[in-house]
């Protein structure tokens, strides 16, 4: 699979104006997948932008900001929204938002009544993802920088969240080191948030409108906006196959983080985990689910801009 066949490639800002009502849903769509899988820890909303084909895009138009095109905001606003790719940035970012306030909610309340069925789910999404990004790498590349990203990924999976009570400054911080994870994929915003201590107030804050604290991530966001785009923009264009082969084996790595039958940090078989607990360790259902994860990851990779030429042309 050539250059011009990677799932991510997408469009650089500018073509916008060539979208047509379904392809504007399909941007809407994948703004809220990725709103959704950004409230797990451990599943990436660049991985999703990424396998669905538009993660180029949405970096490059990121990294299109500067401060002599933000003077054109008040002198050329048309020439700003086109420069900037606004059309496709408002409309991946009002689905992002929506499915944030929603499922947040839901979240807490699916973790609390059947949390091995969620991360089964989760699970099985990130794991095809691996599958859909590291499909089109060269073996070599995979043994060498993808080797260093699973023992990275099992690393960052083996360290616990540390208990805290963080305050304003803490949330700033984090917000801003999510947005850069955020902008990757393989590595979530909110499994930044995790290991900082700062993941369940998050969720939380996004619950239940605690308006002081989303100030803060927001804050931190657009400072992480401001840094983090021109240099993975920068990054991925002048070592793309390097980044992608170390991200598929971070992902591979950090599905420790995800295993249902996780306990204290220790990985357990589904039988170790259901006497340690005293709880069913419902495996078909949770093999069923990691099947759904994967399955509605590929169903969403059909969104790709490409993907009717190349069904057409096997």
């Amino acid at each position: 699979m050539g250059g011009s066949d990677l799932p991510g490639q997408g469009a650089e800002p500018g073509t916008a104006g060539l979208r047509g009502p379904g392809a504007w849903l399909g941007v809407f769509a994948r703004g809220l997948v990725m709103g959704v899988v950004e409230v797990i820890p451990g599943v990436s909303g660049g991985t999703i932008a990424f396998v669905t084909g538009i993660y180029r895009e949405l970096v490059a138009s990121l990294a299109s900001f500067s401060p002599k095109t933000l003077i054109w905001c008040a002198t050329d606003p048309r020439r700003f929204w086109r420069h900037h790719n606004l059309s496709f940035l408002a409309c991946l970012g009002v689905g992002m938002v929506i499915s944030l306030l929603v499922f947040a909610r839901l979240l807490r309340h699916w973790l609390e009544v059947a949390p091995v069925l969620v991360w089964a789910f989760f699970f099985g999404l990130i794991l095809y993802s691996a599958f859909a990004i590291g499909r089109a790498r060269r073996l070599p590349g995979l043994v060498t920088f993808g080797l260093a990203g699973v023992l990275c990924g099992l690393l960052v999976a083996a360290i616990d969240p540390f208990a805290a009570a963080p305050g304003l400054a803490a949330f700033l911080f984090g917000g801003a080191l999510a947005v850069g994870a955020w902008l990757l994929p393989a590595v979530s915003g909110s499994f930044v948030l995790l290991l900082l201590g700062l993941y369940l107030g998050a969720l939380d804050a996004i619950a239940t409108f605690n308006w002081p604290v989303l100030a803060a991530l927001g804050c931190g966001a657009l400072i992480g906006l401001a840094v983090f785009p021109r240099l993975f923009d920068a990054l991925l264009r002048r070592h793309f196959e390097p980044v992608m082969n170390f991200l598929t084996g971070l992902m591979i790595g950090s599905l420790a983080q995800l295993w249902p039958w996780r306990l204290d940090g220790e990985l357990l078989p589904p039988a170790s985990w259901s006497l340690a607990v005293g709880a069913p360790a419902q495996v078909p259902l949770a093999v069923l689910m990691m099947l759904l994860g994967a399955g509605s990851l590929w169903l969403l990779t059909l969104l790709r801009p490409d993907a009717g030429r190349r069904a057409r042309n096997g």
